[in-house]
């Protein structure tokens, strides 16, 4: 399953990912890892990647407007190898910025579930999703639709399976 299907799906992922990306953290195989950095305005396409093992998370965007912001990416792997997580957020919750393209991409493992948020939460406020039809979700990124995307982005956020040998 490469994302949610249909309203109940969807409300059942968005219920058991916060768990399942905390204990990934807390049971990773390799410490998790979190990197601070600046999310640059000015309509050029920039990219800030994390490797992890033997998997790594690329987010890439363009954005317009405001000044730089302070994100952070976090990755782990969990103790037995079968999960990759990787968040792109912006801690303050809500950016400013015009976002006119993004995409967060995953190697070495397959995506299983994926959301994108235009605020994160933050001060007891929730995560507020974007549509379905702004953005879209194959095995191994999560990116913009052309034409759907409202410009809005504070918050990604991405499990993903990684291959398993069989004995």
């Amino acid at each position: 399953m490469a994302a949610p299907c249909g309203r109940s799906g969807s409300k059942l992922w968005a219920a058991l990912v916060p768990a399942v990306l905390l204990c990934v953290a807390a049971r990773a195989s390799e410490e998790p890892s979190t990197a601070d950095f600046d999310v640059r305005p000015g309509g050029e396409v920039h990219s800030f990647s994390r490797t992890l093992g033997d998997y790594t998370c690329t987010f890439t965007y363009s954005a317009q407007g405001g000044t730089n912001e302070q994100w952070q990416m976090n990755v782990g792997v969990n103790e037995d190898n079968q999960l990759f997580s990787c968040s792109v957020w912006r801690p303050q919750g809500k950016s400013y910025l015009f976002f006119t393209q993004f995409k967060a991409e995953v190697k070495g493992a397959k995506i299983e579930y994926a959301m994108a948020y235009s605020q994160a939460a933050v001060g007891g406020q929730s995560d507020v999703p974007l549509k379905e039809e702004e953005f879209e979700i194959t095995e191994t990124k999560v990116s913009h639709r052309e034409g759907k995307f409202r410009f809005e982005l504070s918050k990604l956020m991405i499990v993903a399976k990684t291959p398993r040998d069989e004995l």
